[in-house]
């Protein structure tokens, strides 16, 4: 087996040589955010707005979990909607009624809280898009 791999290797190096190699400038590669959406809307609502807001500390700051904010400045899910409320416990407990029911719609009605759903998870993906799915959510709600 050994022996055909060897001979499979040189034989590719032998139909492949005579192809013109470009070599790539990396000014000249497009970049996109892996997880792309919509800059701030003028009409969405104040719990939308908010849960948004969440959405863009977890992404510039960072996600942790076990913690509110650990020592590098990251932030939980419920650390980012206390922080993008800035201390309306009114509205910060409507953004966390709506993100758990975009949770719970989910993953089902098994999750207890936030915090838990939150430090169920090794990273960052899951709870940035039911973030996402929770602003939508509001947005629909109107609340």
């Amino acid at each position: 087996m050994t022996a055909r791999l060897n001979e499979a290797a040189v034989a590719y190096e032998v139909n492949t040589h005579h192809i013109p190699l470009d070599r790539v400038q990396l000014d000249d590669v497009v970049t996109v955010p892996l997880t792309p959406h919509l800059g701030p809307q003028a009409d969405r609502t104040p719990v939308a707005s908010l849960l948004h807001h969440a959405h863009q500390l977890l992404e510039a700051e960072g996600w942790c979990r076990n913690v509110m904010i650990d020592t590098d400045g990251s932030r939980c899910l419920l650390g980012a909607v206390r922080a993008a409320a800035a201390g309306n416990r009114s509205l910060e407990a409507s953004a966390v009624d709506v993100l758990m029911d975009a949770i719970r719609r989910r993953f089902g009605d098994h999750v207890p809280s936030v915090p838990s759903f939150n430090d169920a998870w090794n990273g960052p993906r899951t709870p940035l898009r039911i973030l996402d799915q929770a602003v939508a959510l509001a947005d629909a709600r109107g609340c």
